[in-house]
């Protein structure tokens, strides 16, 4: 994935700094015992999985099954699922997942299905970060792509939650699900609810965020392109298209 500087906009800011580029990848997994979805009534999780260039795989959960509205300045809120060094594990915990209950047996949630997938990069834009991200596939987005509010391009302020401040009521994991940030990382937040200027916090297992719908055309808005690279996006995830349908990744169909 490549970022280069586009022709600047006069009304661009001159304040972004890219602190983190890679790939970024966009799935969901249907309700329990559903395999065929028909609509976003009939998904139980949205993920999104961010790959730095040099870091990480980070397996994010997204609030209200789809990304927040940019024209409204939608607030959403996610959480760190899993972080790993190898695609493998990514792709076992979006497998079809087996389990059993005390009143209803054995039960099955069908695996992920992507549907999405391009280039990212965080940028430091004053004093916030702002993730902002372009799609290779699919290469125009379809009713899956609608629904989920996953636009061909879009950016988002990104505010990762100090676990030793409350969250909102209603949100939030529980006190033994957040973060254990490590002391230096932990003083980063110097006592305030938000980190606003680091990505790092995300390479933790239980680390919280809010994404806030920032704008619709990150080129015009920051004058910074990201070109996804041109590859086989499965494949750099360990996929196989026999255990996640690609429909919605390639015809932003459900399936």
């Amino acid at each position: 994935m490549a970022i280069r500087q586009a022709a600047r906009h006069p009304n661009a800011s001159r304040e972004e700094e890219v602190v983190e580029r890679g790939d970024i990848f966009f799935f969901y997994r249907p309700r329990v015992e559903i395999d065929r979805v028909e609509g976003v009534g009939d998904v139980q999780r949205f993920y999104m999985v961010l790959k730095p260039n040099n870091g990480p795989f980070r397996l994010t959960v997204i609030g209200r099954k789809r990304l927040p509205d940019v024209e409204r300045h939608e607030r959403t809120w996610g959480f760190v699922d899993v972080v790993t060094d190898w695609a493998r594990e990514i792709e076992q915990e979006l497998r079809e997942q087996h389990y059993q209950t005390g009143t209803r047996g054995a039960r099955t949630l069908a695996p992920a299905r992507p549907a999405g997938e391009g280039g990212y990069a965080i940028l430091r834009h004053g004093r916030n970060l702002h993730l902002t991200y372009e799609l290779e596939l699919p290469e125009r987005p379809g009713e899956v792509q609608r629904e989920l509010n996953i636009p061909h391009e879009g950016a988002f302020v990104l505010s990762i939650k100090n676990p030793e401040e409350p969250a909102p009521p209603g949100v939030g994991l529980r006190e033994a699900e957040e973060a254990h940030y490590p002391e230096p990382l932990q003083e980063e937040f110097r006592g305030r609810r938000f980190e606003t200027e680091d990505p790092h916090p995300l390479d933790y297992e239980g680390a919280e965020f809010v994404l806030i719908g920032a704008h619709r055309d990150p080129e015009r808005t920051y004058g910074i392109d990201v070109e996804p690279e041109r590859d086989d996006p499965l494949r750099r995830l360990a996929m196989s298209d026999r255990e996640h349908p690609v429909e919605p990744l390639l015809k932003g169909q459900w399936r």
